[in-house]
């Protein structure tokens, strides 16, 4: 069981967060109940202050009232769910009406022969009434998070539905008219996940579920140009195993969805080694280092036995046929060492167990480090073959030769030039999933462990669905569709190459200890994006000319990316959602400047403005931290953050609507192309000046915490009596019915140190 979302709280809410939204709705709630009881309880307490605690209480109390009515609208809506969202509610109320009384001053008043006056002098009362209002409202919380999850199963159950009836379709019509369903509930399926990858705390689920909707969005044109060769070519059984493949590998992704965000057991996951070599060797030198502080910690047939399992684990580099002699002798000499040295440390081990001398316990020392120094030799050589391999073949295979030979031999109705070139893109295939392998044991963390068997399983089941796609091809090479079908198939192998560039690079961050905590830039599928029988706007590259006058723009682009770098790198909170958040926008711009130059992997100007759509939803998850942040802050500091986040905001969604607005033409391309990169350059130019000042503020906040103990430091707050927006949920207009989000908005009024 989890503690109460802060980790320096006294309080046991007796339920496990999981996600982000409630773990940030329950802070602020956490905080105030947390400065409450731990006031100084001074014999004397001037007016002020009772009147300030009085507030406190009352301000509670109205907001819990407002956070339970929303709660019990969730459970009018969801009758499943009614019993245990009424008692959640029923507890929070009272536990709120509690703290009102027991913070009334007027119960409290001072007698004139009575100057030692007390307010909820009766504390164990007040603990048991803060303990029980935060564990009803994460319960409350908790609760409509499993409304989220319905809702993602639900709409899962209905794209399953859907992609049965695609799979039996007879006819051109009859398939048009499902696709297109079929498109809109993916559209709804993929927000959904998107939400709730954002939303997840633990980074290894977080990864897989990036994983699995990767693959959704590309099985879902592939689903369609390979339904479509299937049914123009009805007794073509290449063309049948194509498409056979594609729905199963998304039926497989909709399965690995739900076991996420249920936390099913799956046979996907136990695919995924308990650790690399990477952590093993981490795990080693943790064990050996303990010896300092326990020397019966363990025995000396446990730390051999440990590494020998270790390096058991380097045949796979040692036993590739793509290995170099130089490299696996190179390997095989390094883990003799690293024996050599364990057994001298082991020997050194015994002497000091035996009698402690100062020179027996010098040797044990001098053993631990020459252990640890050859560990961190072996694993930098595994990690310079590891990445060397991936490098070399992505320079080789960047050209794409085989896959260029497989469509001209195609066209040509060649099937014996189309066997032999499958023979040369299958080959490329083994390289490929053996180097993401070895990539595997060197990525040290769980989230790029997961995308490395992404990727070695991507090109495992592509270059086969390629295969098949040419031989169809081969087979009716006059046929369009089949062309199409193999187009979009050899585009899928071309992306995952690019997505291997950047989990190459991703590596090699954490490695070199840059920054290796990267969020993964996913698209999303959009409305009419895959629909059938709708042209998308073509995609164009800048020319030469088109480059130049991008030049200027551009390199403004860049120096505010690395300006920004530079300004996070002087944050000492790293793990900040502001600091990933703005990452990911410096990374992003980085990306669009290289476009300008015709580098990097944004090819045509569709890919620069599907960037540009993400880059503005990473802003928009920015302001809302931004927002998170002002309401910690007094009003002065409050009103400079949101200054700022107001403009921001208005960038993001000048962004967005710019990357959507469709076009015509070349001119009108490129002058759509100078708008997004200019608005984009506004947009770090806003982020900029906010990083420094948040840093400051977060420090100043942080240090004041630390020093606010008694009800005199409090700022008073306003009367919480105003009258309340209506909430359109409340009015049943909302379509998505209740969920984690609606309750946050209400429960950012139990942040009760800020001033309304």
């Amino acid at each position: 069981m989890a503690s109460s979302p802060c980790s320096n709280s006294n309080f046991d809410s007796g339920l496990e967060i999981k996600t982000r939204s409630v773990e940030q709705t329950l802070i602020p709630l956490v905080t105030q109940i947390t400065t409450l009881i731990n006031h100084k309880d001074k014999p004397k307490k001037s007016e002020r202050t009772l009147t300030a605690i009085h507030r406190v209480g009352q301000a509670v109390n109205v907001a819990v009232g407002r956070f339970v009515a929303v709660g019990e609208a969730i459970a009018s809506e969801n009758q499943e769910l009614k019993d245990e969202m009424g008692q959640a509610c029923y507890e929070a109320r009272r536990a709120g009406d509690a703290i009102a009384q027991l913070t009334d001053v007027g119960s409290a008043a001072p007698t004139p022969s009575d100057d030692h006056v007390t307010v909820f002098s009766d504390r164990t009362a007040m603990v048991k009434a803060a303990r029980m209002l935060l564990s009803s409202v994460t319960k409350v919380l908790v609760l409509a998070d499993r409304i989220v999850i319905k809702q993602i199963i639900t709409s899962r159950n209905k794209v399953l539905v859907t992609l049965d009836h695609l799979e039996r379709v007879s006819t051109f019509q009859e398939f048009v008219q499902i696709f297109s369903q079929f498109g809109n509930e993916m559209v709804e399926f993929a927000h959904l996940t998107g939400d709730r990858q954002n939303d997840l705390k633990d980074e290894k689920k977080k990864a897989r579920m990036a994983a699995a909707r990767a693959v959704l969005e590309k099985c879902t044109m592939m689903l369609l140009t390979a339904s479509k060769t299937c049914l123009r070519h009805p007794d073509c059984e290449s063309a049948r195993i194509n498409k056979d493949a594609v729905f199963h590998r998304m039926r497989c992704a909709l399965e690995q969805v739900i076991e996420i965000v249920t936390e099913a057991r799956s046979c996907g996951e136990n695919k995924i080694p308990s650790a690399s070599i990477c952590n093993g060797i981490k795990d080693f030198k943790y064990t050996v280092e303990s010896l300092r502080e326990d020397l019966f910690c363990l025995t000396p047939q446990s730390l051999t036995g440990q590494l020998e399992a270790l390096v058991e684990r380097t045949e796979d580099f040692t036993d590739s046929a793509y290995t170099s002699h130089e490299q696996r002798q190179s390997i095989l000499s390094l883990c003799q060492q690293t024996r050599q040295d364990t057994q001298q440390l082991v020997l050194a081990w015994v002497g000091v167990q035996s009698g402690s001398s100062k020179e027996a316990t010098e040797n044990l020392e001098v053993a631990i480090l020459k252990t640890c120094h050859s560990m961190g030799d072996l694993r930098r050589e595994l990690h310079k073959v590891a990445v060397g391999r991936a490098s070399d073949l992505l320079k080789v295979h960047g050209e794409q030769l085989p896959l260029r030979a497989l469509k001209a031999a195609g066209a040509e109705g060649n099937l014996e030039a189309v066997a032999d070139y499958s023979r040369k893109l299958t080959e490329q295939k083994e390289q490929l999933v053996e180097t993401c392998r070895l990539l595997c044991h060197v990525s040290c963390t769980e989230p790029l462990e997961i995308t490395c068997i992404h990727a070695e399983e991507t090109f495992h089941v592509i270059g086969p669905q390629i295969i098949s796609a040419a031989q169809t091809l081969a087979l009716h090479p006059s046929s369009k569709i089949a062309k199409e079908n193999l187009d979009v198939f050899c585009e899928a192998w071309e992306s995952q190459l690019c997505d291997m560039a950047l989990l190459l690079k991703e590596i090699n961050d954490v490695f070199e200890g840059r920054r290796g905590d990267k969020k993964p830039y996913l698209s999303l599928p959009r409305p009419g994006k895959h629909s059938a029988g709708l042209k998308t706007a073509k995609a164009v590259k800048l020319d030469a000319e088109e480059q130049t006058s991008m030049a200027k723009l551009g390199l403004e682009l860049r120096l505010l990316s690395s300006d920004v770098d530079a300004e996070l790198e002087k944050w000492e909170e790293q793990e900040h959602d502001i600091i990933r958040q703005s990452q990911s926008l410096a990374s992003m711009a980085y990306s669009m400047y290289l476009f300008t130059r015709g580098e990097g992997l944004l090819k045509t100007t569709l890919d620069l403005f599907h960037q540009a759509e993400v880059l503005s939803e990473e802003g928009l998850q920015l302001c809302l931290s931004l927002r998170t942040l002002s309401m910690q802050l007094i009003d002065e500091e409050k009103a400079a953050v949101l200054t700022e986040t107001e403009k921001l905001m208005a960038l993001c969604q000048q962004l967005q609507m710019g990357a959507k607005t469709p076009v015509q033409g070349k001119t009108a391309t490129f002058q759509k192309v100078d708008s997004t990169i200019q608005t984009s350059r506004s947009l770090m130019a806003v982020v900029l000046p906010l990083l420094p000042l948040c840093n400051k503020l977060l420090r100043k906040h942080k240090s004041e915490r630390t020093s606010l103990s008694s009800p005199q430091d409090w700022r008073e707050t306003q009367d919480t009596s105003a009258p309340v927006k209506e909430d359109t949920a409340l009015n049943g207009n909302s379509s998505n019915g209740f969920g984690v989000k609606s309750l946050e908005e209400h429960m950012a009024s139990l942040n009760l140190l800020e001033s309304k």
